[in-house]
């Protein structure tokens, strides 16, 4: 797969020290199966303007503009020159403000991953240095970039030759665990730690990218619609009625004894 364009240039600033960098998306959903809305009678694509809610008349790109609203039906009109007069430093300059310990920052915290790479030649020096005191160190560096005119917290963290940059949740994004999981008093029985640990180990194996089924049904459907052939239809499991209650020792049990017949 070729390297996708970076999306956004700028510069990486430790104090005194400068280099030019490129950012891009480390992930990506360019490959998911997308739909447009069609026009059933004429198999023609739909297409969506802008349209003046209280007139019902398409409004052309020239005269759409940003709005604030100040009050019910009042607006503030603001025009892209205004919006960009308050472009922030963030929006050149990733400038680290400050180092942490990489484990004092919870997964939760982490929003989308970015790589982060030197942009010209004469910058490899200063990106490698800033990179291996974090990485030795063993600390990431905290930021601020702005992303589609809105500015986030970002975190920093050397990774092989390069830098991932995290978009960082702020903290009324977040949730706090204990409003769900402080009613949890469940503990299990003597017995079924042991059996469940041998269940994890026998089907503990090395980690390998997922497949979207979603996605895959999705294409079979799509290669069926062009031959003209019905696809087949994914098996429905029916809900087994009558008692719910599970008894958790002989499902264990019965678990290892099929991963030992599969064994054989």
């Amino acid at each position: 797969m070729a390297a996708v364009k970076p999306y956004w240039k700028g510069y990486l600033k430790l104090s005194l020290v400068t280099c030019p960098v490129a950012l891009s998306p480390a992930t990506s959903d360019t490959e998911k199966v997308r739909f447009h809305t069609m026009n059933r009678a004429t198999g023609n694509r739909v297409a969506s303007r802008y349209v003046d809610k209280v007139t019902g008349t398409e409004v052309i790109i020239e005269d759409q503009v940003k709005g604030y609203e100040r009050g019910e039906g009042e607006y503030i009109i603001l025009e892209e020159e205004e919006i960009d007069a308050v472009a922030l430093e963030s929006v050149r300059t990733i400038e680290i403000e400050k180092f942490t310990p990489r484990e004092s920052i919870d997964w939760i915290w982490l929003e989308k991953p970015h790589y982060l790479v030197p942009n010209e030649k004469v910058g490899e020096d200063a990106f490698a240095v800033i990179r291996d005191a974090m990485r030795a160190e063993n600390v990431v560096g905290i930021s601020r970039l702005v992303f589609g005119q809105r500015e986030r917290a970002v975190m920093l963290e050397p990774r092989d030759e390069g830098i991932v940059l995290w978009t960082l949740r702020y903290g009324d994004e977040v949730r706090p665990k204990e409003e769900y999981f402080s009613g949890i008093k469940a503990q299990p029985e003597g017995g079924l730690a042991p059996l469940m640990k041998q269940l994890i180990q026998k089907q503990t194996k090395k980690w390998s990218p997922i497949s979207d089924p979603i996605q895959d049904r999705y294409v079979e459907l799509i290669a069926a619609k062009k031959t003209m052939k019905k696809p087949a239809k994914a098996a429905n499991k029916k809900s087994s009625g009558g008692d719910n209650v599970i008894d958790i020792m002989a499902a264990l049990k019965k678990s290892l004894e099929e991963n030992k017949q599969r064994s054989r």
